[in-house]
């Protein structure tokens, strides 16, 4: 007798596939994300559809769409339909970033909806005006992740919500083994509680992924709420310093988009060093001042203005115009442009980063 695999119980349950995309611009030494919040697609939740108040779930998504392929004779095809009926944009370079598929990702999946597979893409470009249907909006990105944002110092965030409620959740572990477990992840994300430690930038999922674990997100609230009716039991208390927490750790987004949005930030990142991705956030002609300013933007430290441009400059990753901009305030600046042969001449063309450091 052969037995049933559990794959064939999730194929009769159903697989839908989303193409999600995270479209970055820096505005003003600000970086930005692009959220819709309206859409009636098979694949939008009840929020985004206005069915649901705003108090359960935010309406608050990237833009996103179902994979049709009677329609979309490629993803990115696909996602680029979805991203202009939305926000009225037109992409230009797209790169995949991740495919997420984890069980119950959309929480609807818990009430019997499909698994819902994404794969997600990463945009880089200038902003500009929106329309579309989908209600777009440009935001702060570190309005969604606080804690990532190191330019003026050490969050406060951190050490006023983040290190007393990982106390508290460490502290809550059944037994020795699991606080242990608990504490480690803590220190890979964020440092250890004692002595001094870098603090790892590219380690954006893992914090994001931290912080659900121990329910400190408006999300994993959220999803705690559904999990308890889709088994039918009462719903979860959640006690005042944790929802306190939630509040003060940034605005929540529509499934696990948060999640994507940390993915995106940590590939970023990672790219400054061997890439020239910044260089797809400035227009052709741009200070170096400028330059500086949209690394800080992405990486979320500040770096010396000096060492900075010494390694600008000694890199050959940009050349003088010989014009000067004479729009900003102070003193007119000379204008530089990125060097395009610097790809065909160099293996790794990228800026090199340093690491802030923490104490605990």
């Amino acid at each position: 007798m052969v037995e049933q695999s559990p794959v064939g119980d999730h194929n009769q349950r159903g697989v839908s596939i989303g193409l999600t995309a995270v479209i970055v611009a820096v505005t003003e030494e600000d970086p930005r994300v692009l959220v819709a919040r309206r859409m009636t697609h098979d694949l939008a939740t009840p929020a985004q559809q206005g069915l649901l108040p705003p108090t359960f779930d935010t309406p608050e998504t990237l833009p996103f769409g179902p994979f049709v392929p009677e329609h979309h004779r490629t993803l990115e095809l696909g996602l680029r339909q979805w991203v202009a009926e939305q926000t009225g944009i037109g992409l230009r370079y797209v790169e995949q970033l991740y495919t997420f598929a984890n069980e119950n990702r959309d929480p609807r999946e818990l009430l019997g909806g499909p698994r819902v597979v994404s794969v997600a893409y990463l945009a880089l470009g200038q902003e500009m005006p929106l329309a579309g249907s989908g209600e777009a909006e440009w935001r702060s990105w570190y309005s969604f992740l606080p804690w990532e944002d190191w330019r003026k110092g050490r969050p406060d965030v951190i050490d006023g919500v983040i290190r007393p409620a990982l106390t508290r959740w460490i502290d809550a572990a059944p037994d020795a083994r699991t606080a242990r477990a608990r504490m480690e992840r803590a220190a890979i994300a964020f440092g250890p509680v004692a002595g001094t430690a870098h603090f790892d930038l590219l380690r954006c999922l893992d914090r994001y992924e931290l912080l659900y674990s121990a329910g400190l997100v408006k999300e994993a609230i959220r999803d705690g709420v559904v999990v308890a009716q889709a088994k039918g039991t009462p719903v979860p208390v959640t006690p005042p310093e944790q929802l306190a927490a939630a509040r003060a750790l940034g605005h929540s987004m529509a499934l696990d988009n948060r999640r994507v949005l940390a993915s995106a930030l940590g590939r970023l990142r990672g790219k400054i060093d061997y890439r020239p991705v910044v260089f797809d956030l400035l227009p052709p002609e741009f200070t170096l001042l400028r330059l500086q300013k949209v690394v800080e933007a992405l990486s979320g430290i500040e770096v010396h203005k000096q060492n900075f441009r010494r390694t600008v400059i000694a890199g050959e990753l940009v050349e003088a115009t010989g014009q000067l901009e004479t729009s900003g305030r102070g003193r007119p600046a000379e204008t530089y442009r990125f060097r395009r042969d610097v790809m065909q001449e160099k293996h790794d063309v990228g800026i090199p980063l340093p690491l802030p450091k923490i104490s605990g």
